[in-house]
């Protein structure tokens, strides 16, 4: 169990980071972003770390109240998770 906990901790997170690095990408370009909603359910998923990781540094999404404060939120909801999990 402890094993694909931590696979499924590290694939979540990664895919986090890289999908929250292509939205930052995509508002460069002008192109159609990844709705914020996706975001949030990776987050919610496991991988707020990931998404909080690329919030601060790619600088995408910082001023936005509701991922300044929803993020952290979900971070700790999936350390909560996880301990349980863990255990």
């Amino acid at each position: 169990m402890r094993t694909a906990l931590i696979i499924w901790f590290l694939f979540i997170n990664l895919t986090s980071y890289l999908v929250m690095s292509e939205d930052k990408r995509r508002a460069r370009l002008g192109r159609e972003r990844i709705p914020e909603q996706t975001l949030f359910l990776l987050a919610a998923g496991g991988g707020a770390t990931g998404v909080l990781a690329a919030m601060y540094r790619k600088r995408h999404k910082t001023r936005h109240l509701s991922f300044r404060l929803g993020i952290p939120l979900l971070l700790f909801v999936n350390a909560v998770i996880y301990g349980y999990l863990w255990t």
